[in-house]
């Protein structure tokens, strides 16, 4: 963990309600599957965010308005400051992905999986996505995984672009290990329809982000884990589902 302070460089819109957010410092090791934790003025809780990408002295974060703090972050401009903790939990293990892996997300999701599968192309792996929204105007990052050179179906429930449906209608056999994150309830039905084993980013309302206050504790075969700290990302086979 790092605590670092890191430099607005651009914040835009890029579907509805969800935004780009670069920031530049001493961003620390980071990989795949992490998250980090910002610190916003006025609020007493920091906010948790899945990293997309990360690059020495760069961090690119995707998040979707959803509350009171969300919304002032995005209206942040270039320039501003922020205190975040990088570094935060367990990331993906692309040891067991085999050659064929699939990484399914759906919407506030989809993010860890762009720098999951920048990791798995450079390990000579060939994944392919399939990213899941609502509506066409919530779609975002279809063409940045494609410019990594991996085939993406996108899925709307109101059938305005790609196939029509969940993730799950657009799932097949062909993949010999997968990776997940996004609603709980996308990933129950993953958990169900999916025929090997694979890797689920989950998500919990956290208080401190590093394990201490324990809120975030979720329940698995083993036992109550912390999200932030054990996790977030789990095999399938220690979840309770």
């Amino acid at each position: 963990m790092t605590d670092a302070q890191l430099v607005i460089q651009s914040n835009r819109e890029i579907g509805k309600n969800t935004y780009e957010m670069v920031l530049t410092g001493e961003t620390g090791e980071i990989r795949p599957g992490q998250f980090v934790d910002i610190r916003l003025p006025g609020y007493y809780l920091r906010r948790p965010i899945s990293v997309c990408d990360f690059a020495p002295g760069r961090l690119t974060l995707i998040y979707k308005v959803v509350g009171h703090g969300t919304e002032y972050m995005a209206g942040l401009t270039p320039g501003a400051a922020l205190d975040v903790l990088t570094g935060l939990g367990n990331g993906y293990d692309t040891a067991p992905s085999g050659e064929r892996p699939l990484l399914i997300g759906g919407g506030a999701g989809v993010p860890p999986l762009y720098a999951l599968a920048k990791r798995l192309l450079a390990e000579g792996k060939r994944p392919r996505a399939i990213l899941g929204f609502n509506t066409a105007d919530e779609v975002f990052y279809p063409e940045e995984f494609q410019a990594l050179g991996v085939p993406v179906t996108v899925t709307t429930v109101d059938g305005s672009r790609g196939v029509r449906g969940f993730v799950t209608d657009a799932m097949d056999g062909g993949y010999t290990y997968y990776y997940t994150c996004g609603p709980e309830a996308m990933m129950r039905a993953v958990f169900q329809k999916s025929v090997t084993s694979g890797q689920f980013s989950l998500e919990e309302r956290m208080g401190c982000g590093f394990g201490a206050c324990m809120g975030c504790t979720c329940r698995t075969k083993t036992g109550h884990k912390r999200v932030c700290k054990d996790g977030p990302v789990f095999v399938k086979e220690e979840l309770a589902w």
